[in-house]
């Protein structure tokens, strides 16, 4: 699904409706931010939120500069996207570093949120900046959170700090000692959560500020509970000043209230959104980005980004050459379902391009057990059998059915995207493309 995939449409719904017209009236327009801010309503998103959003867009979208422009639609859009970035935050928010190491990150939130597996996700990203990070273990009241917290760290190949049930605050201190002699330049402290705020969660978690020096106060929330996430990080920012946000489950079905929201109303920014259950699946937060994506134009950065990560660039070389001519393999194409996978799945990638929420595809098309299916049946192939699928016959299709548990229907078919694939990078080698591509 993707991102806010609702909301996106509600207000492609309404664009459209503006942009079919020519000059548009200041009625239109005040029409049309009627419908975004009920749009939003439903969206979940804050009422304060809503109304000063709809206020700003109107003041400047009723002006002379946009009645009087040759295309009013457009600059309303670009309006309407300009202020969703100002509503997310001006840029992306990064993560503050200790002049005097170790960097102290305290993670904190409620039961359910995420918050234990953030943490093994944070260091995740650490490590690939080049960080040392120490996890340590502060929950003692959950049952087997300390469990899990060494769970997450063995995945993510990183030590876990814990002392047990002992005070966590005592922990805490003793952590930043143990970080300072081992060379850990980096440590994430797993707070305890509640099923709901309480008295006593508060007075542990200042106290465990209180005993270190903490750089970054993280709070990580669910943005699919939409409003009480908002009110979830107003209480926890109103007693441990908080400095930035990390919203959880984005990929799920996430109406964008939270999202929305949660810096108007706290002033605080969102650092980072966890979009998978992997522990690669978290994201630096972009407003601009999240803002297109909004829109239904797309994040195509990010996009690059993830490719740049799956894809090394000889790789990439490599596969252009091939491309060129037309020398692509069955071992080629399972390389790209590969890269496809790191990259976050079919529906992931679906997310970021522009003008995904128009197309209307086929779930099948973006199913990743059909994707898994493929690849087993080239995996069951032999090396001669991937480089020339033309010797594949009738006897050799019922060997790799069952080598791989599929049938000889779906190899069939396989070979036949397969072959039409090959012909569509004959027709690119040959120019025969060129003037009918949109690029």
């Amino acid at each position: 699904m993707a991102l806010f995939s609702s909301l996106s449409e509600r207000l492609n719904h309404i664009f459209s409706k503006l942009t079919k017209r020519g000059k548009l009236t200041e009625l239109e327009i005040r029409t049309a931010m009627r419908e975004v801010r009920i749009a939003l309503l439903e969206a979940d998103v804050n009422l304060k939120v809503a109304k000063q959003f709809i206020a700003e867009v109107s003041e400047k979208a009723v002006g002379q500069q946009v009645l009087e422009s040759l295309n009013p639609a457009q600059q309303v859009i670009k309006i309407v996207n300009d202020e969703l970035i100002a509503l997310m935050g001006s840029g992306n928010a990064k993560l503050e570093v200790s002049p005097k190491p170790p960097t102290v990150i305290m993670m904190c939130g409620l039961q359910g949120a995420g918050k234990t597996t953030m943490c093994g996700k944070l260091a995740v990203q650490l490590k690939k900046q080049g960080k040392k990070p120490l996890l340590v273990a502060c929950d003692i009241y959950r049952p087997a959170a300390i469990e899990q917290l060494k769970v997450v760290g063995g995945k993510a190949d990183t030590e876990v700090f814990e002392k047990g049930t002992q005070n966590p605050a005592k922990t805490a201190k003793q952590a930043i000692d143990y970080a300072g002699r081992m060379g850990y330049d980096t440590v994430v402290i797993d707070t305890a959560g509640r099923l709901h705020i309480d008295d006593a969660l508060m007075k542990e978690l200042e106290e465990v500020k209180k005993a270190v020096d903490v750089t970054e106060i993280l709070l990580t929330v669910d943005a699919m509970t939409g409003q009480d996430a908002v009110n979830v990080a107003e209480t926890f920012n109103a007693r441990l000043d908080v400095t930035g946000i990390i919203l959880t489950k984005l990929d799920g079905d996430t109406r964008g209230g939270a999202c929305l929201s949660i810096k108007a109303v706290t002033g605080k920014p969102i650092k980072f959104i966890g979009v998978g259950e992997k522990l690669t699946d978290l994201e630096p937060f972009y407003p601009d980005r999240m803002a297109s994506r909004i829109l239904g134009m797309g994040d195509v950065l990010s996009l690059i980004e993830k490719a740049q990560e799956a894809v090394t660039e000889q790789q990439a070389k490599e596969m252009e050459r091939k491309m060129r001519e037309a020398s692509f393999t069955l071992t080629d194409y399972l390389q790209q379902f590969e890269a496809l996978k790191k990259m976050g799945g079919a529906g992931a990638l679906m997310s970021m391009l522009p003008g995904a929420g128009k197309m209307k595809l086929n779930e099948k098309d973006l199913d990743e057990k059909r994707i898994e299916r493929t690849k087993a049946i080239i995996l069951s192939m032999t090396p001669r059998e991937r480089e020339a699928p033309q010797i594949i016959n009738s006897q050799r299709k019922r060997r790799i059915a069952l080598g791989s548990g599929t049938t000889v229907q779906e190899i069939n078919q396989l070979l036949k995207q397969f072959d039409q694939t090959k012909q569509l990078m004959k027709q690119f080698k040959g120019g025969k493309l060129r003037g009918k591509l949109p690029f």
